[in-house]
């Protein structure tokens, strides 16, 4: 399991270290002692809701906020109270705050300028810079004359000309729409590759953080609930708030009924047994509350009778079946009332099974896991950021 501990590095290699973070406003806690260590040269983000701290951590980790309380440590040195100027620090905003009176060069050369940094030097990084973002021979370009993911590519390579040990990037592409913000994902993680620079981005869609992070968390009201490499946290999520935030899952309560080494049962409320990894559930108390979960797209469906099922089994009724192209998407009735959804890949191996039709469901038992049921109630706002 994924957990909320900060993950062991090697000595020396850990570019930001955040320790008992907590940061209030007015008397509202808005970051609750964050323990976060970002290895050097890492692609990491903080992934969230609207409202769960992450802009606020970020915020702190580049000076522009200070810690009501704990330690910020970047580069093996005590920034907690240094100003933004005196951090190795850069930061690409939602706006991307390019210098509309100036062209591009002077927009990349900025930084560098102010630094007096001799001017064969400024030529030779800013002409370096604009290759790796894609964009050489457009130096005298006007910043109204560039598309929205040229402009954020200048703003990007406007912050690393100056060789930052750390870029921090906050939503920079909230503004883009799908398609464009589809292809900067791909070039973003690029670019930090080539580099090396360690990248801190901070988003709420879960598809840049998956696509582009060598780690995330997932934040919720302050704390981390998860973290891992995006398989993993997937895969693994550690609370009901993870495998419903990060993707589509379908969480059934139940009670743990039995703990092997191996494998864990679980009892659920209709008095079916699934069977679940014990290295997957996240407590192995026999008689905990937990929420079994597995991923739609996990799960093989059959009209009943029609073949031998194996591992983890439920019975149902198609409530809902519709075709996407690639695949079917059904919406399964348990005789308990509760609905499963299942993702099926349009292969053409059986005939799909229609509305009403009464179904098994078999998965793996390896893709199942069980996580701890959320402490409040997760609004639908959560899972709509």
């Amino acid at each position: 399991m994924s957990d909320t501990s900060t993950t062991s590095v090697t000595p020396g290699s850990v570019n930001v270290s955040l320790s008992d973070v907590t940061k209030s406003f007015d008397g509202v806690v808005a970051v609750d002692q964050l323990n976060l260590t970002i290895n050097d040269g890492e692609f990491f983000s903080l992934l969230g809701p609207s409202g769960c701290g992450k802009t606020t951590t970020l915020r702190m980790i580049g000076g522009f906020e200070e810690p009501t309380s704990g330690r910020i440590v970047l580069g093996g040195r005590d920034v907690t109270y240094t100003a933004p100027y005196h951090r190795d620090v850069n930061t690409v905003f939602q706006s991307y705050a390019l210098f509309p009176h100036l062209d591009v060069y002077e927009n990349v050369a900025f930084g560098l300028r102010r630094k007096k940094v001799a001017k064969d030097e400024v030529k030779k990084r800013v002409g370096a810079m604009l290759e790796i973002v894609d964009l050489p021979g457009y130096e005298k370009r006007r910043v109204n004359q560039l598309s929205g993911g040229q402009q954020q590519r200048i703003a990007l390579a406007r912050a690393l000309v100056n060789e930052p040990a750390l870029l921090l990037l906050d939503e920079p592409m909230s503004a883009l729409d799908a398609k464009l913000r589809h292809q900067m994902q791909i070039e973003l993680k690029s670019i930090q590759s080539r580099v090396g620079i360690t990248f801190l981005y901070v988003t709420h869609d879960q598809e840049e953080a998956m696509t582009m992070s060598d780690r995330l968390v997932v934040m919720r009201q302050g704390k981390i609930e998860g973290i891992g490499s995006p398989q993993d946290v997937y895969d693994n999520p550690s609370t009901e708030f993870v495998a419903t935030f990060l993707g589509a899952s379908n969480l059934l309560a139940g009670t743990i009924a039995s703990r092997g080494q191996e494998i864990t049962a679980v009892a659920l409320e209709n008095g079916t047994t699934l069977q679940v990894p014990t290295a997957r559930v996240a407590t192995s108390t026999v008689g905990s509350v937990v929420k079994v979960g597995v991923r739609p797209e996990k799960i093989r469906i059959h009209v009943s009778g029609s073949t031998t099922t194996t591992g983890n089994t439920l019975r149902g009724r198609v409530r809902v079946s519709t075709f996407t192209g690639v695949g079917n998407q059904y919406i399964v009735e348990m005789a308990s009332g509760e609905d499963i959804t299942v993702y099926a890949q349009n292969i053409g191996e059986e005939l799909a099974p229609r509305s009403g039709e009464e179904v098994e469901l078999s998965w793996p038992i390896e893709h199942t896991f069980a996580v701890r049921p959320a402490e409040n109630v997760i609004s639908s706002d959560e899972l709509a950021s």
